[in-house]
């Protein structure tokens, strides 16, 4: 297939992982996009970034500062956007409307109103919209969803998704921690509620608590705050955002499904459990190439044996040139996992675009996925059980209102419009 002309909007630290992503679809031998624009409001940044490109690319990328400009430029036939979350939409919306595919990293927005702007760029024009969601594509995963679809664990009855223990850092980069920019909450949370459907079906509903574990976070040396945020000492800042949540779900399928997440205080426990009638599967954690076990009776199953009771499984398209076509556990650096499951996803984006065909994880998905973050939140603001479609519908959006007024998302300043 011909490549998909792709511009790369953010070239930052994500935006930096992308291109590394893209480099690694070179060397494994696809074709099936190129990057032919980079844009960022950092002369210098962009700079780098193009500078990059041109080590594993034929040609030297164009070079933009201004997203309206690369867009009107139609160097390129689909955009990677790799922003700050709180102007995905502002960079999406407009490239969508003139027919431009894009792939938005998640969350797709800070908001459902936010995605909600996207999906209806994307109908009115007919591109493609594609979430990038790299969890779900680690090959540990794929496994896992196949021993759940091909019924070795018999009637599921529950799945466990836990992750607590860390410090009172800086997780990342400071804006993780401002509400306004995006909450570790959120950017976490999307991966799980992903994860929950890619492996039981739609999400119906949920009842918990969104919170702040670690009030202040610590910077990391030399690390700046940010224009906005609060620090309170030097090299201590504000947490506005939350940090954590404890939640049942339900999948529309009647399985319930624990989450806690909570990146605080001393010790570590990252466990995935799903538990059925026939037996108990334990999932490694993501992108570390752990084997996948499975409990039955007094058989324990991992590896090429769990493959064999299933009747075979091998990974597909250009994962197999990454892991092989067995590869659902590994020993490789981080860096090299980080690129492979991401140049998966843009691989199934360029041939999404080329093949006429929606991508695996779709805006819609994307949507439902921040609305499942944000169903939690309003749970905790009403002590019930939320729906969520109704959160992803817009009926339940009062947790959501201090960000969309930030990103200027109030019914009031679109002159009436949702």
């Amino acid at each position: 297939m011909a490549g998909v002309s792709i511009g790369l909007v953010g070239c930052g630290g994500m935006g930096h992982r992308h291109l590394h992503a893209y480099r690694a679809l070179k060397a494994a031998g696809s074709h099936s996009c190129e990057v032919t624009a980079v844009c960022d409001p950092r002369s210098s940044a962009a700079s780098a970034a193009a500078d990059l490109v041109e080590t594993f690319q034929r040609s030297r990328p164009a070079v933009f500062s201004d997203h309206e400009e690369l867009i009107a430029s139609r160097a390129a036939e689909a955009l990677d956007i790799v922003t700050d979350p709180s102007v995905h939409h502002v960079v999406a919306v407009p490239a969508l409307d003139e027919g431009i595919h894009v792939i938005c990293e998640k969350p797709l927005g800070l908001t459902v109103r936010a995605c909600r702007l996207m999906l209806d760029a994307a109908a009115r024009s007919g591109a493609v919209l594609a979430t990038a969601e790299n969890y779900r594509r680690d090959p540990p995963n794929r496994l896992a969803r196949a021993v759940i679809e091909r019924g070795l664990l018999g009637d599921i009855h529950l799945m466990q998704q836990t992750n607590i223990g860390g410090d009172d850092a800086v997780i990342i980069s400071p804006w993780r921690h401002v509400l306004e920019s995006g909450s570790i909450a959120l950017d976490m949370g999307v991966h799980y509620t992903d994860l929950f459907a890619y492996f039981l079906g739609p999400l119906e509903r949920v009842s918990g608590s969104s919170f702040i574990a670690e009030p202040v976070r610590v910077l990391a040396a030399g690390q700046q705050v940010g224009q906005g945020i609060e620090e309170v000492a030097p090299g201590v800042m504000r947490a506005t955002g939350d940090d954590s949540i404890v939640a049942l779900y339900h999948a529309e399928s009647g399985v319930p499904i624990q989450l806690a997440f909570i990146p605080s205080g001393p010790g570590r426990l990252v466990q995935r459990v799903v538990h059925g009638r026939r037996g108990t599967m334990s999932v490694p954690p993501d992108r570390s190439g752990g084997a996948v076990t499975v409990q039955i009776g007094d058989r324990t199953l991992a590896g090429a044996e769990l493959r064999r009771e299933l009747g075979g499984f091998g990974l597909e398209g250009v994962s197999v040139a990454f892991f092989g076509p067995a590869g659902t556990e590994y020993d490789l650096p981080f860096s090299a996992v980080d690129a492979a499951t991401i140049a998966i996803e843009l691989d199934d984006f360029a041939r999404a675009i080329a093949e006429r065909r929606a991508p695996e994880v779709d805006g819609l998905d994307g949507l439902l996925a921040v609305a499942g973050v944000w169903a939690v939140a309003e749970s905790t603001l009403r002590s019930c059980e939320i729906s969520i479609a109704e959160v992803a519908e817009g009926t339940h959006a009062t947790a959501q209102q201090a960000v969309d007024l930030a990103m200027g998302l109030l019914p009031e300043t679109l002159g009436g419009t949702t």
